[in-house]
């Protein structure tokens, strides 16, 4: 805060008092009474947090964790593990704990206040977590403590928090010259500013566009369900007629089901469109994005940003990456060109020889109408037998049956949302293990997709067990009037996806909270093995029941069901791959608009090798691709195919010892989800399975190689 110099008295008395009003208006600024964000809640205060909380509690936490910071330097005591390490996590837990919970509600309850207030306290978050990664005098004291004979002796998670720690600081570029250090800094709170609008664009993009239709004519293919979501969504904007958006639910109900292939090509337009126009135009953005990270890592000594970002994830490099993509893709060719052949034909048969080569926007439409008459399957046919109710119950009843833990929803708590759940989870022994929100249904103000967060890091302390606090969220298909939300089997997958990665949070049991993440290609082992578990027949039969008679899927639906579970599984498989393989190339061949040309263009030629059609000239899926640009997977999004990978392997386990076998549960548990970062995810694999990873797993799963 600064004042000017005119108008102060310089007489003592009068300076003496004028300082003392200003130390005590500048104490009562640092610690703001009844402000929400400074209590430490085991749970978010929804009802109580407001975005005038914001920017007073950040800048007092901020300011606490520079004491900490500065005492922690100035600490001449004789290295030790609770002095160094211990105290080097404490330094920001406060300030972290109260930014998450603030971008957890921005994310989930967003306003133009929230934002405003974010906005303003990014660049100075952003540039404290920089600097502290920078901090010679911090590292220091680390590499001290490292040559103790107390740090040799260290083993098990202690001293991999110490190899982690030391290596973090290095490829943060602590040991860099001044000015270096200096323009990462700044390159981190530019990339934090940018990510943030980046993501803020696709929002409200997504938000800006609708398409009301008033003939009901219009609606021809389209099932009951998704004509009354569509009817529901008009009259709560005040609209008469069918009103359908681009979350979702409703982008995919009309890709899947419309005859009228115009509204079909009207919505994936704008849909492939997203955020390339006026204010929201987020081109500009991402190629700022691409140029700052290359630089990051360049300054760091890496040959390109895929190197910096998979050096500590059991890929290694990029180049590992692209070989690991490359011969999925090659393995999977030849299947994707004859299911797109098959295809074509079969519109053909429906239309006559002469129809129109597929477009687009024809792919979901008439591979639908393909699933059914070949399988006789009506994806529509299996949601009365998915009501979320009864999923949320059978999956918790899963857990339950394999970790040995119980879950119990709450009521009385403060939700974001009238429709959000809140649950906690217990061990065998009644230990609060922690809690979350589940949060599924999409709103205007939540950003889209389905992702799951931790929000307090707990763990064993010397009072007891601190429980962990994280969340599950979705866009699926709310309900609609009396009907409870009926799940496709798609949505059920991602839901028990979703709770797979809030699993390996909620039994996260490392001594040390610097050890709570997971590699980054290795942390969707938890979340997809989940999705196993939704094929299996005993599994489904604990929540796959018609929400109006209660019975379970008739043997001949599930039969098909199995039938066409490959069905088009290269298509899959190869869009999977182009989204990762896009992702490479922008963190490692692409060099810029001057050398290598804009963009949307680069990646489209990418990504049309991977589509099954061409693309329109305008195609700028990028700028919506918020995973890459806007969230954590920049140069991992070849993570997913790694660790499905993992998990058609490591479910085998299960398949072969007993689907709801507690000893293999318990195993899984305790060799993977409960380790965290504690040892190696390639160790944590062999420690369960007892051998490497069988590459053709995840082949053969699919469909693309015969099963053994």
């Amino acid at each position: 805060m600064g004042y000017p110099n005119e108008g102060f008295e310089t007489r003592p008395s009068v300076m003496k008092l004028t300082l003392l009003v200003l130390a005590n208006a500048l104490a009562l600024i640092a610690a703001p009474a009844g402000n929400p964000l400074l209590e430490k809640q085991p749970r978010i205060p929804f009802d109580r947090i407001r975005a005038e909380h914001v920017v007073p509690a950040v800048t007092y936490l901020l300011d606490e964790a520079q004491k900490k910071r500065d005492a922690y330097v100035a600490n001449s005591a004789p290295r030790t593990f609770e002095n160094t390490l211990a105290a080097l996590e404490a330094i920001t837990e406060d300030l972290d704990r109260a930014t998450g919970f603030v971008n957890y509600i921005n994310n989930v309850s967003t306003t133009p206040e929230l934002r405003k207030a974010i906005d303003q306290t990014l660049p100075e978050t952003s540039a404290f977590h920089s600097s502290m990664a920078l901090d010679s005098g911090i590292y220091s004291k680390v590499r001290e403590y490292s040559q103790t004979p107390e740090a040799k002796a260290l083993t098990g998670a202690r001293k991999r928090l110490l190899e982690v720690t030391l290596k973090r600081f290095r490829r943060s570029g602590v040991e860099l010259s001044d000015a270096n250090k200096m323009r990462l800094k700044a390159i981190s709170v530019e990339l934090a500013r940018l990510s943030k609008k980046f993501a803020d664009n696709v929002l409200d993009s997504t938000n800006a566009f609708e398409i009301v239709i008033r003939d009901e004519a219009k609606l021809a293919g389209l099932p009951e369900s998704a004509r009354s979501a569509a009817r529901q969504s008009a009259k709560q904007k005040g609209i008469d007629g069918w009103r359908f958006s681009l979350q979702e639910p409703s982008y995919l109900a009309v890709s899947r089901f419309m005859d009228d292939a115009a509204t079909r090509e009207k919505m994936y337009r704008a849909y492939s469109t997203r955020a390339t126009t006026g204010e929201r135009d987020n081109r500009p953005l991402l190629a700022r994005i691409l140029e700052l990270r290359r630089e990051r890592a360049k300054l760091l000594g890496y040959k390109n940003y895929a190197d910096l970002q998979t050096e500590e994830r059991m890929a290694k490099s990029g180049e590992n990456v692209r070989t690991f993509l490359g011969t999925l893709e090659q393995k999977t060719r030849g299947a994707f060109d004859a299911e797109n052949k098959d295809l074509a034909a079969f519109r053909k048969s429906l239309e006559g020889p002469n129809a129109p080569p597929l477009a687009p926007w024809d792919i979901t439409y008439y591979s639908e109408k393909m699933r059914k008459a070949r399988y006789d399957l009506d994806e529509e046919a299996l949601k009365p037998y998915f009501p979320l109710p009864s999923v949320l119950n059978g999956m918790f009843g899963l857990v339950e049956k394999l970790y040995g833990v119980k879950i119990k929803k709450i009521e009385g708590v403060a939700l974001a949302d009238p429709q959000v759940q809140y649950f906690e989870i217990r061990d065998t022994d009644g230990t609060l293990l922690g809690s979350f929100y589940a949060d599924l249904f999409p709103r205007e103000e939540k950003r889209g997709g389905a992702w799951a967060n931790p929000l307090i890091v707990g763990g064993a302390e010397a009072d007891g067990f601190k429980p962990h606090l994280g969340t599950i969220n979705g866009n699926l298909t709310p309900p609609v009037g009396a009907l409870p939300a009926l799940l496709t089997k798609r949505d059920v997958e991602t839901v028990f996806h979703e709770f797979g990665h809030l699993m390996s949070f909620v039994l996260l049991n490392v001594p040390v909270r610097g050890l709570s993440g997971v590699a980054w290609d290795f942390v969707e082992l938890p979340s997809q093995i989940m999705e196993n578990f939704t094929w299996n027949r005993e599994c489904l039969d604990l929540f796959a029941r018609h929400y109006q008679s209660g019975e379970r899927i008739p043997e001949e639906l599930y039969r098909k069901m199995m039938l066409a579970r490959t069905y088009r599984s290269a298509n899959s498989q190869m869009r999977q791959l182009s989204l990762g393989t896009v992702d490479l190339h922008l963190h490692t061949d692409y060099q810029g608009a001057e050398k290598d040309g804009d963009a949307l263009d680069y990646a489209r030629k990418i990504l049309l090798r991977f589509s099954p059609t061409d693309l329109p000239a305008d195609y700028a899926m990028i700028a919506g691709f918020s995973h890459i640009f806007a969230g954590g997977y920049a140069a991992g999004y070849y993570s997913y195919k790694w660790a499905e990978v993992l998990d058609a392997d490591a479910f085998t386990r299960f398949e072969k010892e007993g689907i709801f076998s507690r000893n293999v549960g318990d195993e899984f548990r305790r060799k993977v989800l409960e380790k965290g970062n504690a040892e190696d995810p390639g160790d944590l694999f062999r420690d369960f399975m007892g051998r490497d990873p069988d590459p053709d797993a995840l082949l053969r799963r699919n469909g693309l190689l015969p099963k053994k």
